[in-house]
């Protein structure tokens, strides 16, 4: 299509199933190029299959577009080819990668992805050293040495590649918005790491002793309540109710049993409504956009799941959040509690998240087969399901007889 390219016209640009280009009639060779993303580009031809992208729509302004045009043509006329080609050189108007980050790429990536906070802190923490560089000046040469000194100061490879893996994703869209024509870490590979690792669960006696923990908790919970119940009684005040008829004291133990019989990552268990739990089908259903992975998958609860929630929902309200803050909202931190738990259970080294290894753990420890543990984990790739591979009874063993 060739017409008079306005801002106007720009904006009532609409997003096709294929890739269109926008001829301009007042200066030719310079046209836009609108996928099927949305993603709207400059760019300039001058010869037959000779393109070359000048910059993103909302990044250059249309008369900058049009000034780089008419720099590419001229160059062309007079030698060629652009000297932006033959030099390596692209528009002046590029911006930053900061500029580019949160004008541009950290509001697309909040408007399409979860968990955006820890993709923002990570852009903002780590880059420092080229994040007021042009984009298109940073090399994968730029990239080794940020790697190298995350690797000096201690980080592990595997956290390396996670940040690695979060500037990538700045660069793919660079490159798909036209902003630069290389990747600059097409040539950096990630570092090896064990992808298997070491799995942290549960011996039996830390188990036991998680256990003991949580009740102990729970006793020391209803003698401190009668105590102050009998120290506002002698004063003539109005006593709070008994612990002492209450199979639960607070959230914790019901949380913990949930979670070492489930698997349910916190953040799900946090997001956990009562309109999720199903004491007829014994099951909880955990809505796609509230996983990792996008998906919803429905979890199978056990007798002792299903005693703990419905001992729980006696106590509570039976509506909203399952494990509400005490402000009746989304709880987000159990740190300290989980932390004094731990303490006296004398459990080291075990994080809220290696409950979830530890039910992982003892299915595969079972028999259960992998693909049954990847459903119930809502992994989206068996591969992550294969570190507890090596935990199922006696299949390297059998496998070592066969010979």
């Amino acid at each position: 299509m060739k017409i008079k390219i306005t801002q106007r016209l720009i904006n009532s640009l609409a997003v096709e199933a294929k890739a269109y280009r926008v001829h301009d009639t007042i200066q030719p060779g310079f046209f836009i190029r609108v996928l099927p993303s949305g993603h709207r580009s400059y760019m300039v031809t001058w010869g037959r299959n000779k393109n070359a992208t000048l910059g993103r729509v909302g990044v250059l302004t249309l008369e900058q577009a049009r000034t780089e045009a008419a720099q590419y043509l001229a160059d062309a006329h007079a030698h060629g080819e652009p000297l932006a080609i033959k030099q390596g050189r692209q528009g002046a108007s590029l911006p930053s990668l900061r500029d580019f980050i949160h004008d541009t790429y950290l509001p697309w990536f909040m408007a399409h992805h979860r968990g955006h906070d820890k993709t923002k802190h990570t852009l903002d923490n780590n880059f420092g050293a080229i994040r007021a560089q042009r984009i298109d000046a940073i090399t994968g040469r730029d990239l080794e040495q940020i790697r190298t000194a995350w690797l000096q100061a201690g980080n592990k490879p595997a956290t390396v590649n996670r940040k690695m893996g979060t500037i990538s994703g700045v660069f793919t869209r660079a490159v798909e918005w036209g902003l630069v024509e290389v990747h600059p870490m097409d040539k950096v590979k990630a570092l090896k790491v064990d992808s298997k690792g070491s799995v942290r669960y549960l011996a039996d006696d830390e188990s036991k002793r998680l256990r003991a923990a949580m009740d102990a908790r729970q006793d020391e919970a209803r003698t401190e309540r009668d105590s102050a119940n009998t120290w506002r009684l002698n004063r003539g005040k109005e006593p709070m109710a008994s612990l002492m008829e209450q199979q639960l004291t607070d959230h914790l133990k019901p949380m913990v049993l949930v979670s070492l019989n489930t698997g349910m990552r916190r953040g799900e268990l946090f997001d956990l409504n009562w309109s999720a739990v199903n004491f007829t089908t014994k099951t909880l259903t955990v809505e796609g956009d509230r996983t990792k992975t996008g998906e919803t998958r429905h979890i199978p609860m056990n007798k002792e799941t299903l005693a703990t929630l419905e001992a729980w929902k006696k106590q509570g309200t039976g509506s909203g959040f399952v494990f509400p803050s005490q402000t009746g909202g989304r709880l987000d931190d159990v740190k300290t509690a989980w932390r004094g738990l731990l303490e006296r259970a004398e459990v080291t080294g075990f994080r809220w998240h290696d409950m979830r290894h530890d039910f992982a753990s003892r299915l595969v420890m079972a028999g259960v087969p992998l693909n049954t543990v990847r459903e119930l984990l809502g992994h989206s790739d068996i591969k992550m399901t294969l570190r507890y591979a090596h935990l199922a009874p006696g299949t390297k063993a059998a496998a070592v007889e066969l010979i």
